[in-house]
C-alpha cells in the first residue's frame, strides 16, 4: 500500500508540473499586466514602467521565470509578486481557501449522502414510482447549469425574505459585515450564509452521483455472491449494506474523486453569484488583471487538492473491497 501511494505521488508530480507550466505560459502570453499603466492619461512615467517590469520579472524569459516562481513556491512558500503591489498572494490564498473549502466539503458530504441513499433506494425499488421520480429529478438537476440554479435559489431566498418580512435566508456574502459579537453568533451567521450556496453546489453533484450509485448497486445486486448470501438466509439489511453497498461504493468513489475539479469550477460560479470572497473571486480577479503569478498559484493549489483526492480514492478501494491489494 505504501509503495503504491509513493508511486502515485511520483507519477502526479510531472502532471502537476506540466499543468502549472501550461497555465503559466498561457497566462503570460494572454495579456500584459502593465496595460492599465500604459493606458493612463497622462501615461505613467518610464521609470514607473521599468520598476513594475522588473518587479514582475517581465523582462526575463518565460522558462526561467516559471522555474524561479516554482522554486519560490516549493522552497520558500513565496507565490511571486502580484500585479496589486500590496497583495500577498500566499496570505490571500490561505484566507480565501478556508472560505471555499467549507463550501466544497459540506456540499460534497451532502451530495454523497443523498447520492448513496437515492441510488440504493432506486436500485432496490427498480421501475417503481420512487425510481421514476428520483430519475426525473436527477436528470432535471443534471440538465441545469450551475450558475442558473444558483441564481434561482438566490432569487427564491430574496422572495422568501420579502414574504416573511425578515432576513431568514442570506443571499450575499460568506458572512455578515460587520460580524456579530460572540463566537456562537458568528458560527450561526456563517452557517446561515452557507445554506443556499451549499444547496446549489450539492444538488448539481448529487444528481450525477446518484445515477452512478444506482447503476453500480443494480450490478452488485444481480451478482452471484449476493444471490448466495440471500440463499444462506442472511437478513436483507445485512445483504444490502454489508455485502452489496460496500462493493457498490467503489465506482462512486472514483467518480467523486474525478469530479473534484468540476466541483471546484462550480464553486467559482457559485461564489460569484452569492458574492463570496473565496477562491473563485480570487481566480476571476486574477484573470481580469492578467496576474500570472496569482492565477498560476490558484491552479497549482487546486491541482494539488485534485491529486490528493484521487490518491485518497485509490487507497480507499482496499478499505471498501478487501480483495483489492496493492503490492
Amino acid at each position: 500500500m505504501l509503495a503504491f501511494a509513493v508511486r502515485r505521488i511520483a507519477i502526479s508530480i510531472p502532471v502537476l508540473l506540466i499543468a502549472a507550466f501550461v497555465v503559466f505560459a498561457l497566462g503570460t502570453l494572454a495579456g500584459n499586466p502593465l496595460d492599465p499603466l500604459l493606458a493612463k492619461n497622462p501615461p505613467a512615467s518610464p521609470n514607473v514602467i521599468a520598476e513594475e517590469t522588473a518587479r514582475l520579472h517581465l523582462d526575463e524569459p518565460l522558462v526561467p521565470r516559471f522555474f524561479q516562481w516554482l522554486g519560490g513556491v516549493v522552497l520558500h512558500g513565496d507565490f511571486g509578486p502580484s500585479v496589486i503591489s500590496t497583495q500577498d498572494i500566499g496570505a490571500e490564498l490561505g484566507s480565501r481557501l478556508l472560505i471555499t473549502l467549507r463550501l466544497i466539503l459540506l456540499a460534497m458530504v451532502i451530495a454523497l449522502v443523498l447520492a448513496v441513499v437515492v441510488g440504493v433506494v432506486t436500485a432496490v425499488k427498480q421501475y417503481s414510482i420512487t425510481d421514476y421520480s428520483a430519475t426525473f429529478l436527477g436528470f432535471l438537476f443534471i440538465a441545469m447549469p450551475s450558475f442558473w440554479l444558483a441564481i434561482l435559489l438566490k432569487q427564491a431566498g430574496i422572495d422568501f425574505n420579502l414574504a416573511v418580512g425578515d432576513q431568514v435566508l442570506y443571499t450575499i456574502g460568506a458572512n455578515s459585515v460587520p460580524p456579530p459579537p460572540g463566537t456562537w453568533d458568528r458560527i450561526v451567521d456563517i452557517a446561515g450564509h452557507m445554506v443556499l450556496p451549499t444547496i446549489s453546489l450539492a444538488l448539481i453533484s448529487y444528481a450525477s452521483w446518484s445515477r452512478f450509485q444506482r447503476a453500480s448497486m443494480l450490478e452488485v445486486l444481480n451478482s452471484d455472491y449476493i444471490r448466495l448470501a440471500r440463499s444462506k438466509g442472511l437478513p436483507r439489511r445485512t445483504v444490502l449494506v454489508r455485502h452489496g453497498l460496500r462493493t457498490a461504493l467503489i465506482p462512486l468513489t472514483t467518480v467523486t474523486a474525478l469530479d473534484l475539479a468540476a466541483i471546484i469550477g462550480g464553486a467559482v460560479v457559485t461564489e460569484r453569484v452569492f458574492q463570496w470572497k473565496g477562491m473563485g473571486d480570487f481566480l476571476l480577479t486574477s484573470i481580469q488583471t492578467d496576474d500570472v503569478y496569482a492565477t498560476s498559484s490558484w491552479l497549482l493549489l487546486s491541482a494539488v487538492f485534485v491529486i490528493l483526492f484521487n490518491l485518497a480514492a485509490d487507497l480507499l478501494y482496499a478499505v471498501l473491497d478487501p480483495r483489492i491489494r496493492y503490492a
